[in-house]
């Protein structure tokens, strides 16, 4: 079957149809969600709020986003009302480093460098964790999933402008505590080094 298949038989109610889907697409969704929340425990549950909201909206998907960014949209929203869940109770929210997948420059494979590259892991983790819901929201499509400016203000229903000043102040702030937290700015992947020029 192919994915249109596999989804309107899912629509339909055929439970073999949507498992199908829940296995294509059960990696980038956990990626997103732990990319998001930080820690592997809350992944695994935001993945499967996720795919619960889609098993309950597939009914009236109506394709016109492709299934991937609407199942994005769905675990960005369940990544973000967990976290704001979890702000509520623990009064802060901490991302753990090492999932993150955010790498150092990778110039020297030895003791040092890769120390560095942890503090640097460490680093962006703690500042992802103190970005609003939104900027760490759009900064994690762009810049570790690696989504385009039209997917993410597809899959979040937002202006693309909206969608590039987001990224813009998110990018900055992070800077920013990046630069407060220590002397990083050696080891500042160059998309965070300086500013970027409009338009792109």
């Amino acid at each position: 079957m192919t994915e249109q298949e596999l989804i309107r038989a899912a629509a339909a109610g055929d439970e073999d149809a949507f498992g199908k889907l829940v296995e294509q697409y059960q990696h980038k969704v956990y990626h997103l969600a732990l990319r998001m929340c930080g820690q592997e425990e809350d992944a695994a549950d935001v993945a499967q709020e996720a795919f619960l909201a889609a098993w309950r909206g597939l009914p009236a998907f109506r394709g016109e986003a492709s299934f991937a960014t609407w199942l994005y949209r769905l675990t960005s929203n369940a990544a973000i009302d967990h976290l704001r869940r979890v702000k509520r109770q623990r009064g802060d929210v901490s991302l753990d480093d090492e999932d993150l997948g955010l790498d150092a420059p990778d110039q020297a494979p030895g003791p040092q460098e890769r120390a560095e590259g942890q503090e640097l892991r460490q680093a962006v983790s703690e500042g992802l964790g103190r970005l609003s819901d939104d900027h760490r929201q759009v900064l994690v499509l762009r810049e570790v999933q690696g989504m385009r400016y039209e997917e993410i203000a597809e899959a979040l229903d937002l202006d693309l402008g909206t969608v590039k000043s987001r990224i813009a102040r998110a990018r900055g702030a992070l800077r920013k505590i990046l630069l407060e937290s220590g002397n990083l700015s050696g080891y500042l992947p160059s998309n965070l080094s300086k500013p970027k020029e409009r338009g792109r």
